[in-house]
C-alpha cells in the first residue's frame, strides 16, 4: 500500500527557510520509493529575509508558505490544514527555516517555542508512534515535540548539542552520512548539512533517513 508522507518546510533558502539541497533530496527519495508527498508549511511571515549571495538581511518581508512552494513547486498546503491521521509518517528538512520560522531556536536557544501549529501537527504523530524524521538543525526541536529523554542527533556541533541536552533531550553524536534512531518514539535523525561537506555527504545520510521512516510505518 502506498505510503503517505508529510513534510514541513520552511520556506526557500537555507539562511532563512528550507535548506532546498536536503528538502529536494527528501522529495526525491520519497518520490523513488513509490511514496505519497504533501508538503505543509505555516501561513506566517518569515523571521527576516537573507541575501543568498552576500548573507547580509534584506530589507524586505516574505511569506514562509508563498517562498515553500518555490520547492514544492507549488504543491503545498497551509499546516492549519494538516491532519496526522490523513499521514502514515512526517519529516521535517533542515535550514535556518526550523530554527527561525518554524521555532525561535536561532534566538532563543533552549530557551525557545515552536510554532503553534508546528508543534501540535507533530506532537499527533508523536502521540499516534507514527514515525518521524527530522533532518540537519531540526532535531533541536525534538525535546520540545516528545518531552524529556528523546534520543537525537545534530552530528557533532557542541553548541547545538548542549541546548538539545538543556531542554531534555539526549544528543547522541553521529557522522554525516548516518542516522540516530530513538526506537521507543520511532524518531529518526541525520546531521545532513549540519555536517555534511557535499551534496553527496547530505544524501548519504538523509536517504538512510527516508528508507528508515518508511521501514517504521510499516513496523
Amino acid at each position: 500500500m502506498t505510503k503517505k508522507i508529510a513534510v514541513i518546510l520552511s520556506g526557500c533558502g537555507v539562511y532563512d527557510g528550507s535548506e532546498i539541497q536536503e528538502s529536494v533530496i527528501t522529495l526525491l527519495r520519497l518520490d523513488q520509493r513509490g511514496c505519497q508527498v504533501q508538503c505543509f508549511a505555516p501561513d506566517v511571515a518569515q523571521k527576516h529575509v537573507i541575501n543568498h549571495l552576500n548573507g547580509e538581511e534584506m530589507p524586505e518581508s516574505r511569506n514562509v508558505l508563498v517562498e515553500s512552494a518555490r520547492i514544492a513547486r507549488g504543491e503545498v498546503k497551509d499546516i492549519a490544514l494538516a491532519n496526522a491521521d490523513d499521514f502514515d509518517a512526517l519529516i521535517v528538512p533542515g535550514g535556518f527555516g526550523a530554527a527561525k520560522n518554524l521555532s525561535s531556536f536561532a534566538s532563543d536557544g533552549a530557551a525557545c517555542s515552536v510554532n503553534l501549529q508546528v508543534q501540535a501537527l507533530a506532537e499527533a504523530f508523536a502521540e499516534a508512534r507514527k514515525p518521524v524524521g527530522l533532518i540537519c538543525i531540526s532535531p533541536a526541536l525534538a525535546a520540545k515535540i516528545y518531552g524529556p529523554g528523546v534520543t537525537c542527533t545534530i552530528g557533532t556541533d557542541a553548541e547545538t548539542a548542549q541546548a538539545i541536552e538543556k531542554m531534555g533531550g539526549t544528543h547522541q553524536e553521529c557522522e554525516v552520512t548516518e542516522i540516530v534512531e530513538d526506537t521507543a518514539r520511532k524518531l529518526v535523525s541525520t546531521p545532513a548539512y549540519m555536517s555534511a561537506k557535499t551534496i553527496s555527504e547530505a544524501a548519504a545520510g538523509i536517504n538512510k533517513l527516508v528508507d528508515r521512516v518508511i521501514e517504521l510505518t510499516q513496523a
